[in-house]
């Protein structure tokens, strides 16, 4: 079942009264006249709603609702606490988000700069609605280019020797207040111990369309293999090396003409404009995680 409702994708800053809730829980008759009638109760308007059931393969229902209620900044706490009882009832898993407080982004990078560029383009052309808190990066090549929009610059160098000290220096920078991380082509592996301190909350792009051609040299391999389509995965983080939940793919068809630097040229492209959406959805609150799946709102 899928009910839409009203829609505006207009910015936080526009709507200062703006939230948004998601939801996921067992499937079962009431679930969203609850959600309305909750919102109506306490004055709010809903302008957009999102439904999926997973039924009858799992039993899982997940829910999105942004909508408007006065004074928001005053009262969200308040609907928050009275909002429990009926997530209780229905057992959910449930947040629900000020619009107008935008996410804090850390983005890091190595030496490729082709997504970090996309991301820092998007975000001075207003169309990526959050904050760049920093950029860290395991080398200085993309530091002035970076420091010439404002952005914090961090250059932590990382070993093989150092990887668990540099980690820690990560965190540090990083400290309390980071929503999201974005891995704009780092080309280092994430610790267990790191991801456990953002789970679901470390974007991947993956420089194919997962699960072919892991490992390194993707590109070379999908040459050798002679495909017609190359493609790009953005994902979330887990201990599962490229194995976390996919949160967008896209593909182009190549030739048998195209070799590998034109396969490459090709691949970046796609690269940037997947991780780009993928953050843009994971900064206005679209994705939902079951398992090791998405179930994108978009």
């Amino acid at each position: 079942m899928e009910l839409h409702v009203k829609r505006d994708h207009s910015s936080g800053g526009q709507y200062p009264d703006r939230a948004r809730m998601l939801i996921s829980c067992p499937d079962g008759p009431g679930i969203v006249a609850a959600v309305s009638h909750f919102l109506y109760q306490h004055g709010a308007n809903i302008v957009q709603s999102d439904q999926y059931t997973m039924d009858p393969d799992g039993g899982m229902f997940f829910m999105r609702v942004e909508f408007d209620l006065p004074k928001l900044d005053e009262r969200l706490d308040e609907v928050r606490n009275i909002f429990g009882g009926v997530a209780e009832r229905f057992k959910m898993d449930w947040q629900i988000f000020n619009v107008s407080h935008k996410k804090r982004l850390a983005i890091f990078v190595s030496k490729e700069d082709h997504c970090l560029v996309e991301l820092l383009w998007q975000w001075q052309a207003g169309d990526l609605d959050a904050d760049i808190a920093m950029v860290v990066s395991n080398h200085t090549d993309m530091q002035a280019y970076v420091e010439s929009f404002g952005i914090p610059f961090h250059h932590i160098p990382v070993t093989a020797e150092t990887k668990a000290e540099a980690e820690k220096r990560q965190l540090e920078v990083i400290g309390s207040d980071i929503d999201v991380i974005i891995l704009a082509r780092y080309m280092q592996i994430i610790s267990p111990s790191f991801i456990e301190h953002y789970r679901h909350r470390i974007i991947n792009i993956h420089h194919s369309f997962l699960p072919a051609f892991v490992g390194g040299k993707p590109y070379a391999q999908a040459y050798q293999r002679g495909v017609k389509i190359i493609g790009a995965t953005a994902h979330y983080v887990t201990e599962e090396l490229d194995g976390g939940p996919i949160i967008e793919q896209d593909v182009q068809r190549v030739s048998h003409s195209d070799d590998v630097n034109e396969l490459k040229r090709i691949g970046r492209t796609i690269e940037r404009v997947v991780l780009a959406r993928a953050v843009k959805w994971h900064i206005e609150d679209r994705i939902l995680v079951h398992h090791n799946k998405t179930v994108v709102f978009n």
